[in-house]
């Protein structure tokens, strides 16, 4: 298990679990965040501060700081 923060570009991973509290949580569980889910990463802003990622056939960028915090395994 590691983060989604670390994931190469052109990866699937499944989400292990979020280690986030109160509406962050909440947010990223309504975007689809779920244990279990597939997630796809697509690309990497410069200094790969920013990532954009597919889930559940949606595009979602996240900052590094918030997906330090969400653990994933491989397929």
């Amino acid at each position: 298990m590691y983060k989604l923060c670390d994931v190469e570009i052109g990866n699937l991973v499944r989400v292990n679990d979020l280690f986030l509290q109160g509406l962050m949580r909440e947010r990223m569980l309504a975007l689809g965040f779920t244990k279990e889910a597939l997630i796809e990463v697509i690309r990497k802003g410069p200094k790969e501060n920013l990532t954009l990622y597919k889930i559940r056939d949606t595009m979602i960028a996240l900052r590094k700081e918030e997906s330090s915090l969400i653990s994933v395994k491989g397929i």
